[in-house]
């Protein structure tokens, strides 16, 4: 039985799909299948794919329906026992499923198992992101796992590995939200389930190459429903500060770009607490600034230095 499907969404990644391919195919542990579906790119992805011979590389291909529809398909697709996602631009070490497929072993019946990951801001910069109240050294079940998403998220698309048996539960990802898709499904794997972590780093996620999902514009983006956590939020403060946190930073960015119609809709339900001293600033800052303010922010980030 196949113990792994390696799950990965396509979508114009022609000039770096051999690197990240190359790094799941590098892999110790050998039992596992990739599932690639191919979300109608335009570019040479599917010429680069082409030259992947590997029996255990499948290939699907749909019209562009985003990369929900795109990971649904894969999962749908998949024989595993586990699902490991990992996007078209992003890396793993060599012994990324061996780790993750330990901390099963050791720690089973959770609903995620993640290992740590680095954040690549430029060729050169590297971050390692921190949790709270989770050493490096830690390894074992999360304590406390909504309250620890702080000052980074403990699990990313690429770091971690879930039961199949659970996504399937969870009913995969919803379509038609093109951001936040994946942490509303980590939302309601982390509300039922426990998630454990690792203490090694294993994957680099590639945060500034260009066309990835997150640098899109706002303006044409559908956001996850919040409302459909506000039982399990209204009886969890730890949960509702997490879920607050993300209905910030939508706010945020709606407000960058003038929306503030969009930015009060997400602001209305968030704890005035749970909102940062800087961001009562900058939501009192006229849009015009905040722009080149958060330009300014991006030529540092370019530059390795996170603002």
């Amino acid at each position: 039985m196949i113990q792994i499907s390696v799950v990965i969404p396509v979508f114009n990644k022609g000039f770096i799909l051999n690197e990240t391919l190359n790094s799941v195919l590098q892999q110790t542990f050998t039992n596992y299948e990739i599932i690639i579906v191919n979300d109608g790119s335009t570019d040479n992805s599917l010429e680069v794919l082409s030259k992947f011979k590997d029996p255990r590389i499948q290939i699907y291909s749909q019209e562009n329906k985003g990369a929900a529809a795109a990971r649904n398909l894969g999962i749908e697709k998949s024989n595993g026992e586990f699902i490991a996602f990992l996007d078209a631009d992003d890396y793993w070490f060599p012994n990324h499923l061996e780790e993750l497929i330990k901390l099963s072993e050791q720690f089973p019946n959770c609903g995620s198992y993640c290992s740590r990951y680095q954040i690549k801001n430029t060729k050169k910069s590297v971050l390692n992101p921190t949790f709270k109240n989770i050493s490096s050294e830690f390894i074992g079940i999360v304590e406390n796992y909504f309250a620890s998403n702080f000052p980074f998220k403990i699990n990313i698309t690429l770091n971690q590995m879930i039961p199949k048996k659970i996504v399937t539960e969870m009913g995969g990802f919803t379509e038609g939200v093109t951001n936040g898709q994946d942490l509303e499904l980590w939302t309601k794997i982390g509300i039922k389930y426990p998630i454990a972590v690792h203490n090694k780093i294993t994957a680099i996620y590639n945060n500034y190459l260009p066309n990835t999902l997150s640098k899109n514009s706002f303006k044409t983006m559908k956001l996850m429903d919040f409302n459909q956590f506000k039982e399990e939020e209204s009886k969890n403060p730890d949960l509702k500060k997490f879920l607050d946190f993300h209905r910030v930073f939508y706010a945020k960015h709606y407000k960058i770009i003038g929306d503030n119609k969009s930015a009060q809709f997400y602001l209305k339900d968030v704890n005035k607490d749970n909102i940062q001293f800087k961001m009562k600033i900058l939501f009192n800052t006229p849009s015009f600034i905040l722009f080149q303010l958060f330009q300014f922010k991006k030529w540092w980030l370019k530059k390795g230095i996170n603002l």
